[in-house]
């Protein structure tokens, strides 16, 4: 069954997230960076990106869950959706200036499928100064603002993009083609559909928060991602409630392009 959520809440919801991707804009040079005990980057952006959207996400839809990278969340097993919050996806890259990052909300149904996506990238885009990208569930995708089609050959990887620490995973010994890596998750796995010339991505383990919102977008553009081992992704306990990183890395792409990163670009 179709999720069906209320199309002028979700209007509010996207004009925050907008708005909360333009404020991490502006405040992007004079930040300062803090660590978290895991010895990961943290901004004072992304606390207050993440307590305004959690309060909207809360008043607009209170029968939802709510899963952020900076709060803890009550998680009902009942609900019929799930919100997927990342304040600022590529936090390091933001403390450091540079303009590959997103503020990143995904949309999970009931059976934790990825239907729904807003994703605000002010200092990225297609040609023009900044990106936003809208999937509400059931709907067209949208990039600024405009129905969007994905272009190009897809199912053979002659570029890719792959996470920042995957030269580590895996075995480039028989890929000739080009990787990109920009420093952000949602970036790297949106690219296969942004991008016309860009095929496929190979991401290293992280956290719901950092993949929901751009998994969302390439189901709904015919594409997928599968653990690197072949097994199917899923989104269990673990990786929903006790906020474990997957492992082992994944490929994502379409499914021929999934079966060709297998073998050109294997894991160690």
């Amino acid at each position: 069954m179709e999720l069906s959520l209320d199309g002028k809440a979700l209007d509010e919801l996207s004009e925050v997230v907008r708005s909360c991707g333009r404020m991490a804009k502006e405040k992007q040079a004079t930040i300062h960076r803090s660590y978290k005990s895991d010895g990961t980057v943290l901004t004072e952006t992304d606390l207050a990106i993440s307590s305004k959207i959690l309060a909207v996400v809360s008043h607009l839809f209170p029968e939802a869950n709510i899963i952020s990278e900076e709060t803890l969340t009550e998680y009902k097993e009942d609900a019929p959706c799930t919100f997927v919050l990342d304040p600022i996806d590529g936090t390091d890259v933001y403390s450091q200036g540079l303009p590959s990052w997103a503020v990143a909300l995904g949309i999970l149904d009931r059976d934790r499928k990825p239907v729904g996506a807003m994703i605000s990238c002010p200092r990225w885009g297609l040609g023009e100064d900044e990106l936003y990208v809208r999937l509400d569930p059931g709907k067209e995708l949208l990039v600024n603002d405009r129905p969007f089609i994905m272009q190009g050959a897809k199912d053979f990887p002659h570029q890719i993009t792959m996470g920042s620490s995957g030269q580590r995973l895996m075995d480039f010994s028989h890929f000739e083609g080009k990787i990109r890596i920009f420093g952000s998750s949602i970036l790297h796995m949106l690219s296969p559909v942004l991008y016309e010339h860009i095929q496929g991505c190979v991401n290293q383990s992280c956290y719901v928060w950092d993949i929901a919102s751009a998994h969302a977008v390439l189901l709904h553009c015919g594409m997928d991602i599968e653990y690197v081992n072949g097994k199917k992704f899923i989104y269990d306990d673990a990786f929903m409630l006790e906020r474990k990183p997957f492992s082992p890395s994944f490929y994502a792409g379409t499914s021929e392009c999934i079966k060709a990163l297998g073998k050109v670009l294997p894991p160690k």
